[in-house]
């Protein structure tokens, strides 16, 4: 999917709908502060292959590798302390959808981003369908991991959150060049499009034999 944007009101109007219409701002708990700026990411920090994605939970190709192939690679690789994954934000596809699912997902605390990021694209067929709204459904996933009403409606409607989403976007696709997701990197090298288990797999491989040969 490529790149996409959105705006305050765009957000307001649109995957959050009269879920977070009048919220009040001030004083509002849920703000994602300097220290939530940084990678999410899974999995020892001693693991040998770091595996970076650059998705959006606005993106069916993602959602379908998220929802088809993550649980085994990351049973696989990961939770083996093989693989560090590491996830990076991008705007794409439906943007609106996208940008609130990551905005809620910082404001989250950081161990349960990942929660919300899975639960995003679990429902996102549901939300594409039409069987739910983008706004009901995200109201649903914030309720699942204990955030209130106010605070989902402070996270969503709060300018600082759009902007620290609407950067995070713009700084992966100018400085590292990407443009469309899903994109991976291996080890470095770089993998467009969604990949098989497969095809992970022989690529995590590769970047291990590369360094054993140094």
């Amino acid at each position: 999917m490529r790149l996409g944007s959105v705006t305050r009101r765009a957000l307001v109007g649109g995957a959050a709908g009269a879920c977070i219409a009048g919220a009040a701002l001030a004083d509002a708990p849920f703000v994602v502060t300097a220290a939530q700026v940084d990678d999410r990411a899974l999995g020892s920090p001693k693991a040998r292959v770091t595996v970076i994605e650059y998705a959006s939970v606005g993106c069916p190709h993602c959602a379908e590798w998220a929802n088809d192939v993550f649980p085994a690679f990351k049973s696989k690789f990961v939770d083996t302390g093989r693989v560090r994954f590491v996830l990076r934000e991008v705007i794409t596809g439906q943007a609106t959808l996208a940008t609130a699912g990551f905005m809620l997902a910082r404001c989250a605390p950081p161990d349960r981003y990942f929660d919300v990021v899975d639960d995003v694209f679990a429902r996102q067929a549901a939300i594409f369908d039409g069987a739910v709204s983008a706004g009901d459904a995200l109201a649903e996933v914030a309720k699942s991991i204990g955030m209130s009403d106010d605070a989902f409606h402070a996270c969503l409607t709060h300018q600082a959150n759009l902007d620290a989403v609407n950067a995070r976007s713009q700084r992966h696709t100018t400085r590292d060049g990407v443009d469309s997701t899903p994109t991976f990197f291996v080890g470095g090298e770089r993998l467009d499009g969604e990949q098989s288990l497969d095809q992970l797999a022989a690529a995590i491989a590769a970047v291990g034999a590369k360094r054993r040969r140094r």
